[in-house]
């Protein structure tokens, strides 16, 4: 048996096995309401997380002659799908209620010549879809129960000679899908149960240059977009 023949075989397997969120969760979805043709690419991604994820960045710093950056996450699922054919994606993401998700960023920064940056994010599910075919179909449901995705960032910044910029974001759940397709039926489904929290604490002085600050708590989040198709 040819690798292809294998491989198309353990996608049929999968979509078998996830029946219940493939069909009972939306109804029926049959090849042939697209032309009958079961050519392309198919992605079935069920990813369930019901333990913690958390992160924690402390950083002290003094007298550096470039850059300084610091980056905190902490997520329970996520999903990155990029194809260049016809494209079906059934995507299933669950956080579970025992599940907590947070990061925090202690930074202590003194004496930089260049910028200081601060980013920090948690999330409970994200998914990304970006196709360039003639079909893209799209069946996406994101549970977010969580107790609290969570965000902490404190920075204390002195004698700054470029830019001091710092952000700080908590998610439920995102979803973003993109397409040129002439079809582009996307079905999106965010439930979100738990609480979305993003602190932030920023003592800036002497910066010589921009100081921004970011901070969001979002429960869900999608964007679709649909480019140009020549009018059709």
């Amino acid at each position: 048996m040819s690798l292809r023949k294998i491989l198309l075989a353990s996608v049929l397997l999968t979509v078998s096995a996830t029946s219940a969120f493939a069909t009972d969760e939306y109804g029926t979805w049959n090849d042939n309401s697209y032309g009958g043709s079961a050519i392309g690419s198919l992605t079935v991604n069920d990813q369930i997380n019901t333990q913690t994820n958390w992160s924690n960045l402390s950083g002290v710093v003094d007298t550096v002659g470039g850059d300084v950056v610091a980056q905190g996450a902490a997520a329970g699922n996520l999903v990155d799908i990029m194809t260049m054919d016809n494209t079906r994606v059934f995507n299933n993401q669950i956080v579970g209620s025992g599940a907590t998700i947070g990061s925090n960023v202690m930074m202590d920064a003194n004496n930089v010549w260049g910028s200081v940056g601060v980013n920090n994010q948690s999330l409970c599910n994200g998914a990304s879809v970006s196709t360039d075919p003639v079909l893209t179909a799209v069946k996406n449901n994101q549970e977010c129960h969580a107790s609290d995705p969570y965000t902490g960032t404190s920075a204390f910044v002195t004698n700054i000679a470029g830019n001091a910029v710092f952000q700080g974001s908590a998610i439920g759940n995102t979803f973003e899908a993109d397409s040129n397709a002439a079809n582009f039926p996307v079905f999106n489904r965010q439930l979100n149960t738990s609480g979305v929290i993003s602190n932030m604490a920023v003592n800036a002085f002497n910066v010589g240059g921009t100081v921004g600050m970011s901070s969001s708590a979002i429960g869900n989040t999608s964007r679709v977009i649909h480019y140009n198709t020549g009018g059709h």
